[in-house]
C-alpha cells in the first residue's frame, strides 16, 4: 500500500513496524535517534533494549539519516517522545514534500507550549495533512500479534479510509475519525490518570477508589477536550475510555508503574532512573496539561493533585485527602 517512513526506535515505533511488516504490502524504513541503536538493530534485527524478542525483517531498512529515512516515503509516522518531536520537526521540515502524511503517535503535551503533537506538525510542515493515532495499544502486545484496537483520527476522509487499510491486520484493527483534537487530548491525559491510578493502588486504597479514580479521571479529559474543541463521542471511544482503562489498570503500563512507586514512597528521580531510558509521558505532561486547563478556564482536580505530588513534593495520602474533602456537586 505505502512507503512508510517510522521515525523513533522505541518500543511503539518498533511495535508499529513489526505489525505493518506482519500485514505486508509496505515498504517500510526504522529510523534511530542514535547511531549505535540503528547499527544495533541492523545487526541484530531485535530492539534489545526497548523491545526485546522480536524480531524486525530482513527487508527493513533501518537507519540513522532522517533524509535517507523519509527521501521516499509517502507516510511519515512519528512514533518518538513527545517532548522531543519538536526537535525532530525541526530537522523533518526541510526534507518534506507537500504530499507525505505525517502521522503522530506520539501521545502527550509540549512542556511550556501545551500543544498536542498535530499542532507541532503543523507549525513546520503547514501544507502537508496531518493525522493521529490513538488508542489502548501496549507496545508489547501489538508487537505480539495480540487482537488490539486502535484510532485513527485525520481531517480527510478518503485518506484516513486509505490509512485505515493501510494498518489494519488479522491482529491489528483500526477504527477512523476526524476528531483529531479529541484523539490525542484523550491519548495524552490518561497518562496524567494513570499516574493517579497508581498511587491509589501503591497506598493500596482498594478497588473502589481505583474505579472512581478513572471515572472522574474520564470526566477531566472529557471537559478539557471538549474546551479545546474535540467532541464528547471520541471520549467515550477507543481513544477516550478505552485508553484510560487500559493505562490504568494494565501491568505494562509505566505511568501507573511510576504512580505505584509513588504511593510507596520512592523518589521521582530515583523512578525515573529506573526506566532506564524508557519514558512515562505522564510526568511531563501533566503539568503541561494543568497550564492548557487553566488557559481554557477547565477545572481539573486529579491533573492539580498529581502534579502537586509530582513537583512540589506533595505527600501522595494528603493529595488523596484534598480529593476526597472537595465540596459535594452534582455528577
Amino acid at each position: 500500500m505505502s512507503r512508510i517512513a517510522v521515525i523513533g526506535a522505541g518500543a511503539w515505533g518498533t511495535a508499529l513496524t513489526v505489525s505493518l511488516a506482519r500485514r505486508g504490502g509496505h515498504t517500510l524504513t526504522l529510523w534511530a535517534h542514535s547511531p549505535d541503536h540503528a547499527l544495533q538493530l541492523a545487526q541484530s534485527r531485535q530492539n534489545q533494549r526497548y523491545l526485546p524478542g522480536f524480531s524486525l525483517p530482513a527487508d527493513l531498512r533501518i537507519t540513522h539519516d532522517l533524509a535517507l529515512a523519509v527521501s521516499s516515503a509517502e507516510v511519515v509516522l512519528c512514533a518518538t517522545p513527545s517532548q522531543a518531536l519538536r526537535s525532530i520537526m525541526l530537522q523533518l521540515a526541510p526534507l518534506l514534500t507537500p504530499s507525505q502524511v505525517l502521522l503522530s503517535a506520539s501521545k502527550g503535551i509540549e512542556e511550556n507550549t501545551f500543544l498536542r503533537m498535530s499542532q507541532i506538525m503543523a507549525e513546520y510542515a503547514p501544507s502537508n495533512p496531518i493525522g493521529v493515532l490513538g488508542g489502548p495499544s501496549f507496545a508489547y502486545e501489538v508487537a505480539a500479534a495480540m487482537p488490539t484496537a486502535i484510532a485513527l483520527a485525520i481531517d480527510d476522509p478518503a485518506l484516513g479510509k486509505r490509512l485505515q487499510d493501510g494498518f489494519s491486520s488479522s491482529s491489528l484493527r483500526a477504527y477512523r475519525n476526524q476528531d483529531v483534537v479529541g484523539t490525542e487530548l484523550g491519548g495524552a491525559l490518561k497518562n496524567v490518570i494513570a499516574l493517579a491510578a497508581g498511587v491509589v493502588t501503591g497506598l493500596d486504597l482498594g478497588h473502589n477508589a481505583t474505579a472512581a479514580l478513572i471515572t472522574r479521571g474520564s470526566a477531566e479529559i472529557t471537559r478539557l477536550a471538549i474546551a479545546c474543541g474535540g467532541c464528547r463521542e471520541t471520549m467515550s471511544g477507543l481513544s477516550g475510555i478505552g485508553d484510560l482503562v487500559l493505562t490504568c489498570t494494565g501491568g505494562l503500563s509505566r505511568n501507573r508503574m511510576v504512580g505505584m512507586e509513588l504511593g510507596q514512597g520512592r523518589p521521582l528521580p530515583a523512578i525515573i532512573a529506573g526506566l532506564n531510558g524508557k519514558v512515562a509521558e505522564g510526568v511531563l505532561t501533566t503539568s503541561a496539561a494543568l497550564g492548557l486547563a487553566r488557559r481554557h478556564g477547565v477545572e481539573m482536580p486529579i491533573t492539580e493533585q498529581m502534579e502537586a505530588i509530582l513537583h512540589h513534593g506533595k505527600a501522595p495520602l494528603d493529595a488523596i485527602g484534598e480529593l476526597m474533602g472537595r465540596p459535594g456537586r452534582i455528577e
